[in-house]
């Protein structure tokens, strides 16, 4: 079976890295052949994806005026290709992708759906493909594979076809998320974390839906209580050169706090050295970086976003979304717990992920999908 996935780009991001899982779960499946597309250019993973074997076709779409020759590029790839299926990743790849295997005579397209809420984020073009996608979303694709219940929903609400939407939760490769005492102990002690302090951690770009103020004044709330806390945060635009963000640190008042790392490739050892794993977000799909830290065994809390909820289930702190007092509150709940039953918390979380998020229960789930496309099934 061939498959053609279609993607906006291929920079690290939860949709990019849940593509790369996919189309590595069949690396010794010869059943299964993918090639990636990506509409502008290689980024961060297309050489990685070259270096597992897997074709790599960029086709330079730098603003909206190159949308016309990309998309008969695109169409004329098709044509060349002749997949199986062609599977879409997010809504300008949905549509541009939808539209272009049409073109080219190939009705078996699913397409993708990663954000959850509407109303918050996007550019006034990424609006405009939004609504033509909900539009075209009754006879473009065969099935629209949603990463979240909350995405599904809030799709629905404007316009998405109901009747071809389905849930697939990302799934993690969890061999790759470990880390020992001694990776932990040198991250910390590189960034001056003393043995005993407690550090609250946060991980994802920065970006105003990760509501990263959020987290610094929660840290605010809480520094002059707890002495030995401390706030870890990892990932790219979190670091001292960040204007608007050293100076939500600074109003915050404890900037000796704080530890800013930046971006990282060492993702497990950042969460093994913090103690609480915080998740802040405005809005969330199905939030990878949760399901990560649940798997390295972190007690967490985190706002009430997306599949957040749900996938925490009742391992952890759930408080609404946008209120540092709540978020506050929620952190001091796991402060107040005795070390070894945060420790118990961590562990209940890890076993509640491992167990309803592999990677192989996702990848039996697109198999499934792209049988009932090629049969034409219902779904």
């Amino acid at each position: 079976m061939n498959v053609i996935h279609i993607i906006i780009g291929l920079n690290v991001g939860g949709a990019e890295m849940m593509l790369k899982r996919l189309v590595d779960s069949h690396h010794d499946n010869p059943a299964f052949r993918h090639a990636v597309v990506s509409l502008t250019d290689m980024g961060k993973l297309g050489v990685q994806f070259q270096a597992m074997g897997v074709v790599v076709h960029s086709l330079g779409l730098g603003s909206s005026f190159g949308i016309p020759l990309v998309l008969w590029r695109l169409v004329n790839l098709i044509r060349a290709l002749r997949p199986d299926i062609i599977q879409a990743w997010m809504y300008h790849a949905d549509l541009l992708g939808g539209l272009a295997a049409r073109m080219a005579g190939n009705r078996h397209v699913i397409w993708g759906i990663r954000t959850t809420d509407v109303q918050a984020g996007g550019s006034l073009m990424t609006v405009l493909v939004r609504w033509l996608c909900a539009r075209f979303s009754r006879w473009v694709p065969q099935v629209i594979v949603c990463a979240a219940e909350a995405s599904r929903q809030s799709h629905i609400a404007v316009g998405y076809d109901a009747t071809k939407m389905v849930v697939v939760p990302n799934g993690y490769d969890f061999s790759q998320l470990s880390a020992s005492a001694d990776e932990r102990k040198t991250l910390r002690e590189q960034s001056n974390i003393n043995q005993n302090d407690v550090v609250v951690g946060s991980l994802g770009r920065f970006h105003a839906v990760k509501d990263q103020e959020n987290f610094v004044r929660m840290a605010g709330l809480l520094a002059s209580q707890y002495p030995q806390l401390r706030f870890l945060m990892v990932g790219r635009g979190l670091d001292w050169d960040n204007a608007p963000l050293v100076d939500w640190i600074d109003k915050a008042g404890c900037k000796e706090r704080f530890v800013l790392l930046g971006e990282r490739k060492d993702v497990p050892q950042c969460l093994a050295a913090m103690d609480i794993f915080c998740l802040h977000s405005r809005t969330e799909g199905f939030p990878n970086v949760l399901a990560e830290a649940m798997a390295m065994g972190l007690p967490c809390i985190t706002t009430d976003v997306g599949d957040a909820a749900m996938l925490l289930a009742d391992t952890g702190v759930v408080v609404p979304k946008g209120d540092s007092a709540a978020l506050a509150q929620g952190v001091a709940r796991l402060l107040a717990l005795e070390q070894d039953a945060r420790n118990a918390l961590g562990l209940r979380a890890k076993a509640q992920v491992e167990e309803e998020y592999s990677m192989d229960h996702a990848r039996k789930r697109f198999e499934e999908i792209y049988r009932q496309v090629l049969n034409k099934g219902a779904f």
